[in-house]
């Protein structure tokens, strides 16, 4: 099994504690020495790596002279609770940081196959995968919260007759929004990563740097596409016409 080098070091530390954890929990593992993969350990990177990038912002806020990291995540968020605002309606406010948090850790994934020695998480079905489902729980968690038993007649239609029917049909367009969300940025962080792969393969200068731009601006579109469909099922679901 190939291991990328900072999955070798996770495996070399944690082996052992994960490989009994996994046994305890009925989950045989293939590789008792290496249980970590790639693609779990890339995300515990983004995931300590955004964790210090917020204590840098944290410990570098100013009011009278900002910084860069500062500026960019008031960037964020702001560009996060505008987009909320029109999507979401006034209520946006107690979703801006679950939205602004996912979108970050789907951009850093995505980027980070960029940096030799490492690929992007995005890249791997399972990671896309957990994000849609994490959000689809999150979405019907606070629609519920919100309107209570009107979402759920959400679901029924506007003609009790056809309740049930209807009821079957909405369930498999939520279900469908899962495998949209994973599906839309599994491919096509898989195709930038592969592309610019074989290019570098092939011509180690010049034209693969195109393909670098490409795959940051996939990166960045692909973000705002997760975060955006993120939005309006925030919105469907906590709307108060329920």
């Amino acid at each position: 099994m190939h291991q990328l080098p900072f999955t070798a070091l996770l495996n070399k530390l944690l082996a052992g504690p994960v490989t009994a954890m996994l046994t305890s929990m009925g989950i045989h593992v293939l590789h008792p020495d290496a249980p970590i993969a790639n693609y779990v350990a890339m995300q515990i990177f983004v995931f300590l790596f955004a964790v210090l990038l917020f204590i840098l912002v944290r410990l570098t806020l100013s009011v009278d002279n900002p910084g860069f990291l500062q500026h960019t995540f008031e960037g964020i968020h702001d560009f996060v609770g505008n987009q909320g605002r029109e999507i979401i309606g006034h209520h946006h406010t107690r979703f801006d940081s679950y939205l602004a948090t996912l979108g970050i850790f789907i951009l850093l994934s995505n980027l980070l196959g960029l940096v030799p020695g490492f690929e992007a998480p995005t890249s791997i079905y399972f990671v896309p995968f957990g994000c849609a489902v994490v959000t689809w729980f999150y979405y019907h968690y606070q629609g519920l919260r919100t309107n209570g038993f009107g979402y759920i007649k959400h679901f029924l239609g506007p003609i009790w007759p056809l309740a049930p029917l209807m009821f079957i049909i909405e369930v498999f367009s939520h279900l469908a929004r899962m495998m949209s969300l994973t599906i839309r940025l599994y491919a096509n962080i898989f195709a930038g990563d592969m592309v610019t792969m074989a290019f570098f393969s092939l011509v180690p200068l010049g034209i693969p740097l195109i393909f670098i731009g490409l795959h940051i601006g996939v990166s960045f579109i692909q973000t705002y596409i997760f975060v955006l469909l993120a939005s309006v099922y925030l919105g469907e679901a906590t709307a108060h016409e329920h």
